[in-house]
């Protein structure tokens, strides 16, 4: 059975009516737009890199209402703000959309309950940026998700595609996926700092009910979508340990690939493509044959290398960096992913097994990278200890917390679902939040006008 999005229209509509019913002008129309989260199946932190990943778009998503506004100030509503101890509303002046840098700059200075607004006011900084928009462009936003916030599962992705997609509309303009996709992750890079990959934009913007969308990170091609074999389906179990991409964890991972990946270059005279992914694990051996240092300082690096090819981080002299980990989980993730996918098309006998020894590789690839949780690993346990339902599990997005995805035989998932989330509940104290569910990405959803 398809996913009901009017359903989630209808939420949209009775929450607005509840929560702000005068949120929006009288005299200008409304467009809302819908876009969901994801599960990271495969691929995950190598998206930088330029890794194959494997995503899938889920149930939970935002729908965002825009409306074209002449005043001085661009207004942000949330109806999940409270209950995460944010502020509801924020209005952020239309002079501090001069380039995304500023906008940066102003949420930076104002109080931090209130930076979520730049992931949704930050899609008109973009537009205007990129002159898609008058220069003195002002709109009012209203936004309503259940797509969980710190769970691994793009929820700043979904606002974003979300309210890119409600603004284009509002102001008359057409993007393509790929491109609206390409605004977004520069929201999270230049508004925001956080210095994540594309594949939670592409997913949101163009994932499909019940397949994973293969995507090459290079910088964003979509090779295929890829249906789960028959009998089988992905769910995810939130730990209720937030992540963060803009986290100190992460954004030393990313550092660290790309210092591996300068010293590769380096050795071998060439960029490989451009990409860290593009190297094969022959090739690592044959320039590396004892290995990349496992740590190195980011003093020595400088002095040796001279810095980074990464456009959104810097190497901190004063930082040590797990090198070797993050250098080498881009370049077997990828690998990984190819295999997964390979195996996910055969679908039958060992092909399953072996997509479930991808997923628990690079579950633990992660844990090296100093990406891992003990609640996550734990859920990553239990997943293994329900073998003959279970094919594989792995932590999903950025790492540190957040969600475990399963892959799983689909008679099996709502049992399997419960007792895992019951019995981890019962050794963490923790209460795990249950994803279950798919739905067609943000471009299968018209933009509907209220």
């Amino acid at each position: 059975m398809s996913y009901d999005v009017d359903r989630d229209f209808a939420a949209f509509n009775e929450t607005l009516r509840q929560d702000a019913p005068d949120f929006f002008a009288g005299d200008a129309p409304v467009f809302v737009a819908r876009a969901p989260g994801r599960l990271d199946v495969m691929g995950g932190i190598g998206d930088y890199s330029g890794c194959l990943v494997a995503e899938m778009p889920i149930a939970p998503a935002a729908l965002v209402g825009a409306q074209r506004d002449n005043g001085d100030s661009v207004r942000v509503r949330s109806a999940n703000a409270a209950a995460e101890s944010l502020t509801p509303e924020v209005a952020l002046p239309v002079e501090a959309f001069v380039n995304p840098v500023s906008l940066h700059k102003r949420l930076l200075d104002g109080p931090a309950q209130e930076r979520w607004a730049g992931y949704a006011a930050g899609c008109l900084a973009l537009l205007r940026a990129e002159g898609l928009i008058p220069r003195n462009a002002s709109a009012r936003l209203f936004v309503h998700s259940t797509v969980p916030l710190g769970a691994g599962v793009s929820s700043s992705a979904a606002v974003e595609v979300a309210s890119m997609r409600a603004l284009c509309a509002a102001f008359g303009i057409t993007l393509d996926g790929l491109m609206l996709a390409r605004l977004c992750q520069r929201v999270e890079n230049e508004v925001m700092d956080a210095p994540c990959g594309i594949m939670d934009q592409v997913t949101s913007a163009l994932g499909e009910e019940g397949r994973l969308l293969a995507l090459l990170c290079q910088p964003y091609q979509v090779q295929d979508t890829v249906e789960l074999p028959s009998g089988w389906s992905v769910f995810g179990i939130d730990s209720a340990v937030k992540h963060a991409v803009g986290g100190s964890a992460y954004t030393k991972v990313r550092v660290a690939a790309f210092m591996g990946y300068k010293m590769l270059a380096d050795r071998a005279g060439s960029g490989f493509g451009g990409y860290l992914c593009n190297v094969s694990p022959d090739e690592y051996r044959g320039l590396m044959p004892d290995g990349l240092p496992e740590t190195m300082s980011g003093a020595v690096f400088l002095g040796a290398h001279g810095g980074i090819f990464d456009t959104v981080t810097t190497v901190s002299p004063a930082e040590t960096y797990s090198v070797r980990a993050a250098t080498e989980h881009a370049i077997y993730e990828h690998v990984r992913v190819q295999r997964f996918l390979e195996s996910v098309k055969d679908g039958i006998g060992e092909a399953m097994e072996i997509t479930g020894e991808q997923m628990y590789a690079a579950h633990a690839s992660y844990s090296a990278c100093g990406l891992g949780a003990e609640e996550t690993d734990l859920l990553v346990e239990l997943a293994r200890a329900q073998s003959g339902s279970v094919a594989g599990a792995k932590i999903s997005g950025g790492g540190s917390g957040g969600t475990v995805v399963f892959l799983v035989r689909a008679e099996d998932e709502e049992r399997v679902a419960q007792t895992v989330a019951d019995e981890y509940a019962r050794r963490t104290g923790n209460t795990p939040r249950i994803i279950r569910g798919t739905s067609p990405g943000a471009f299968a959803t018209e933009v509907r006008q209220v």
